[in-house]
């Protein structure tokens, strides 16, 4: 059956979407083929590019971790969380609290179908249809507000979702802005994000490549940033130790609280993105 016939309403199966082609990178069957052309187009430029979605991955589980069991945070927003696969956010932080909220969301109608029909039976958790690049359908939605405690720290988080950007390079600064302002003090913001290393370095090209592999693909195009620049996203935020005894700076995902010390020196598809954990006072 064609992938047409497969839509849901609303899915244009020739538009490629980030969530699918990072669904189909680790090894997902909720993608069409627009989303596996883009995908094999950017594994030409860096043929290991499925492993930056790995880490990030399991970034993912770290920073639930800590924020779950050292920050003792019990709500979360997650923008752009993607098709729902193995250990997602409210398996891992409802471990620490079962009483933990969770709101998901993602504005492609295939994800929230899927991520509805998974959390059907967890009352604490919720998936909303909505872009974050567009704060107030979020902030202001009625699902978010009866689901949260606004005068509660909550942790939010954009992993590899704030360089899916068209248009104004700002946006993405001015996206984090309005959240940190509606954010109560005690509350998180973790960023991972496409990385400018600003150097020429076989990095520098893998990040072009992929950029323009997705340009070329029918999705929303990407951007990347410098670590500074990633930084500037966090506003006045205070960045947290990226690890024991570490600085508090922004850090390629294998380098964020890793679970042991690294086997090697890190991939190039292990270097291009980098991540930083921010509280507010």
């Amino acid at each position: 059956m064609s992938d047409a016939l497969n839509a849901p309403p609303g899915v244009n199966p020739n538009e490629s979407s980030a969530a699918r082609v990072y669904d189909y990178l680790l090894g997902g069957k909720d993608n069409y083929e627009i989303d596996r052309q883009v995908a094999r187009e950017a594994a030409r430029v860096m043929p290991d590019i499925a492993e930056t979605a790995r880490v990030n991955r399991h970034l993912m589980t770290r920073i639930c971790r800590f924020l779950a069991y050292h920050a003792g945070i019990r709500q979360y927003i997650d923008c752009g969380s993607g098709m729902p696969t193995s250990e997602n956010v409210h398996q891992i932080v409802q471990r620490a609290d079962p009483q933990t909220k969770v709101v998901y969301v993602d504005y492609d109608p295939v994800v929230a179908s899927h991520g509805r029909a998974l959390l059907d039976e967890n009352e604490f958790t919720e998936y909303i249809q909505a872009d974050f690049f567009d704060p107030p359908s979020i902030l202001d939605h009625p699902t978010v507000n009866e689901h949260l405690d606004w005068n509660q720290p909550i942790a939010v988080l954009f992993l590899l979702a704030l360089h899916h950007q068209t248009g104004d390079r700002e946006l993405p600064a001015k996206v984090t802005k309005e959240f940190i302002d509606r954010l109560p003090s005690g509350s998180y913001v973790a960023i991972s994000h496409l990385l400018d290393a600003h150097d020429g370095s076989e990095d520098d090209e893998a990040v072009q490549g992929i950029i323009e592999s997705v340009h070329n693909g029918s999705m929303k195009d990407v951007s990347s940033r410098t670590r500074a620049e990633i930084k500037e996203l966090f506003h006045d935020l205070e960045l947290i130790p990226s690890g024991p005894n570490k600085p508090a700076e922004i850090v390629p995902v294998v380098e964020w609280w890793p679970d042991g010390p690294l086997l090697g020196e890190p991939t190039v598809a292990q270097r291009i993105v980098a991540v930083g954990v921010a509280r507010k006072p």
